[in-house]
Formats: C-alpha cells, sequence, structure tokens
C-alpha cells in the first residue's frame, strides 16, 4: 500500500513537470515566432493572456466534475486536450487559431494540476505536506525552467517544438492509466454547480488569505517576465545582464523549493510565509536601490527567488491547513483562479508604472504587493471550527 501510495505520487509530479515544460515552452516560443512575423508587442502580450483567460473560464466548472468522476478522469481528460492542441499548432498558422489552441491548453492545464494539487493535498499525511506540495513546485519549476530550451529546434523546423512537446506530454499522460481512481471526500452538499458556488463562498470566508501568496507568485512572475526586460532596456541595462538576471529568480526559486516546504512542516505555514514575505519586500526594495548594478540586481533576484519563489506552493499548503478535507477541491480551484489573477494583472500594473513613474518604480509596485500581503497574514485569524481535521 505504501510502495503504490508513493509510486502515485511520483506519476502526478512528473505529470505536473511535462506541463510546466509545455507552459515554459509556450510563451517564448509564440513570442518569438509572432516577433519574427512581425506581430505588435502588445498583439504578441494579449495571446500570452490566453493561457490564463482559460483557466479562469474553467475554473467555476470543474469541482462538480472531479466530485462525480473522481481524480484520474479530470488528469486524463486534462492531459490529453494539452497534448492533442500541442499537436494541432502546426495544421494552420494563425494568430487567432493559435489564440483558441492556447486557451485548450490553459484549460487542460488547468483540470490537470487542480486534479493533482487536491489528490495530492488530499492525501498528504499533515506532517509532510508541505513538502510533498514543494515537491509539486519543484517539479513544475524544473519543467518550466527547461521548456524554453526547446526554442532552439526552430532553427531545424518551426513545428519541431511542437511536435516534440506533445509526444513528450502523452508519454507523460499514458503513465497516468497506471493510477487507481479515487474520489474526494464528499460532504452534506450538493455536488451540483450551485453547490460549488456555496463552497467557493465558505472557502473564501475562512481562507481567503491562503490565496495571496498564489496571486502574489503570479503577480511576481508575469511581471518578471513581461516587464522586467522592458524596465531593463530603458535604464540601459544590456540585453545579455537580463537574459543573466532574470533566470537567477528561477534558479533561486528551485533551490530553496523543498527547503522551505518541509520548514513549514517543522515551524508552521503561516510564519514561514511571513518571513518570505518581508524579506522579500525588503530585497525588491533593495532591487530598487541597486537598481543600476548588475551584481546587485542579480544577487536580489537569487534571493528573491530563493524565498518568494516557493509562494505558490506555501499557499496551496496553508490554504490545506486553514479547510477541512471535503473543501480541498474548491481551495484548489481558488488557488488557480488567484494565481491567474495575479498573472493578468502583474504586467498590466507594472507596464503602467514603467510607463508614468520615475525612478524604481518597477521594483517599489512588486515590493509594495509583497508587503500588503505580508500585513494581510500578519492579522489573519484562522476561525477554529472549520479548521478542524475531517475524517
Amino acid at each position: 500500500m505504501k510502495n503504490s501510495t508513493a509510486l502515485r505520487f511520483w506519476i502526478l509530479v512528473s505529470i505536473v513537470s511535462i506541463s510546466g515544460f509545455s507552459q515554459g515552452m509556450l510563451l517564448p516560443l509564440i513570442a518569438i515566432i509572432f516577433e519574427q512575423d512581425g506581430v505588435s508587442s502588445s498583439m504578441n502580450g494579449l495571446h500570452a493572456t490566453g493561457l490564463y483567460i482559460g483557466i479562469l473560464l474553467a475554473s467555476p466548472l470543474m469541482e462538480a466534475p472531479l466530485r462525480k468522476f473522481g481524480y484520474k478522469p479530470i488528469i486524463l481528460a486534462g492531459g490529453l486536450a494539452v497534448a492533442l492542441s500541442l499537436a494541432m499548432f502546426p495544421v494552420w498558422k494563425s494568430f487567432w487559431f493559435w489564440f483558441i489552441l492556447r486557451l485548450v491548453i490553459g484549460i487542460g492545464d488547468h483540470m490537470l494540476h487542480f486534479g493533482t494539487q487536491t489528490w495530492i493535498t488530499s492525501s498528504s499525511p499533515k506532517d509532510r505536506l508541505g513538502r510533498n506540495i514543494s515537491l509539486y513546485g519543484l517539479f513544475f519549476g524544473l519543467g518550466f525552467a527547461a521548456g524554453p530550451l526547446m526554442t532552439q529546434f526552430i532553427k531545424i523546423n518551426e513545428t519541431a517544438p511542437f511536435m516534440i512537446s506533445a509526444a513528450i506530454s502523452l508519454a507523460a499522460w499514458a503513465a497516468v492509466w497506471m493510477l487507481k481512481n479515487e474520489h474526494p471526500e464528499s460532504d452534506v452538499e450538493t455536488s451540483s454547480y450551485r453547490g460549488t458556488i456555496q463552497r467557493f463562498r465558505k472557502v473564501f470566508k475562512y481562507a481567503w488569505v491562503a490565496f495571496l501568496p498564489p496571486f502574489g507568485y503570479g503577480f511576481l512572475e508575469a511581471s518578471l517576465n513581461g516587464n522586467f526586460p522592458v524596465y531593463a532596456l530603458r535604464m540601459d541595462l544590456d540585453v545579455s545582464a537580463v537574459s543573466i538576471i532574470l533566470p537567477a529568480f528561477a534558479a533561486g526559486s528551485i533551490v530553496f523549493q523543498l527547503p522551505l516546504g518541509m520548514l513549514s512542516d517543522r515551524f508552521g505555514r503561516k510564519m514561514i510565509l511571513l518571513a518570505v514575505m518581508l524579506s522579500g519586500f525588503i530585497c525588491f526594495t533593495a532591487a530598487g536601490v541597486l537598481q543600476e548594478s548588475i551584481t546587485g540586481l542579480l544577487i536580489c533576484f537569487f534571493i528573491t527567488g530563493m524565498l518568494v519563489g516557493s509562494t505558490f506552493s506555501l499557499g496551496i499548503s496553508y490554504m490545506a491547513d486553514l479547510l477541512p478535507r471535503q473543501l480541498l477541491p474548491a481551495g484548489n480551484l481558488m488557488c488557480g483562479m488567484f494565481f491567474s489573477f495575479g498573472s493578468i494583472s502583474g504586467p498590466f500594473i507594472g507596464g503602467l508604472a514603467i510607463e508614468h513613474l520615475q525612478g524604481a518604480s518597477f521594483f517599489y509596485v512588486i515590493s509594495g504587493m509583497l508587503l500588503f500581503i505580508f500585513l494581510a497574514l500578519l492579522v489573519f485569524q484562522p476561525a477554529g471550527v472549520i479548521n478542524k481535521e475531517s475524517s
């Protein structure tokens, strides 16, 4: 039994790494293809939001099918949607056709993440929840970091990255068939979509603060990737410097993902989140002061990656601490929704700051957001009744 549980866990995190790989590939790959074809930067940026729009559109509709069919069918459906959509890109090179494919990939990826997140949070023992979710985040980060390497295949054939990624995704999808299906714990409420909305309200009432770290991570990740290159060029930083500074954040988050998760198991999720949010605020404020120093920015980005790069997985773990097991499906959905809100709003707000404010405004917008989340965590007091362990 223990071996089968371990096998299930490693298959689930492997699936997540392939999902991260496809997402990490699509962002730069499509941006490069459109740039070479003369598509404007604004339309290029709009196209990138398709993934997050798909997540937001699908989120309210996912909980009822999960409760009815179980984890395995949801993960299989999501994985198949991603693999087939990747294979469809070479069929017709059209801006809006590719946008629809990207939207479908967003829906499929969210089904996959929703199923795996909920399965892991529901089945993990309390003393290993942080470790397991941090491994989940670590494998996604490794896949996301490896994805951009596929862009080099454009030199061989423009369709090659899509077909290779589709084949890898299909192979990982096939491994899910080895798992035995399970269902989330049910409650007295209906499993209809109306019941989903009722659970959303209850989850937000008791665990709203746990959704701020995923929002913050989405805001941070999207604004760093979308706004920082523009900001750096306007600050007369060399393009080669940007290509070194940005990966430093991802490297830091990969290195410290697991240690922070294990520390949260030992010292509590809230304490670790308070520490990383305050440290992130200090580091990004320092980045604003050191913005003309490549070495200073490199150090700040690496340290903030080490600390703030784990906020998505820590937020999921904190949400699981605050809610009984029967509300975890709705809680995991809302984590994904708030991550998407952050991913959409981050580049927009960061762009406004770069355009209309002077000085190190971009870094101060991020540090201000992290300070707000720190203060919200500081004043939040969990409700005792809803926090009882569900049998």
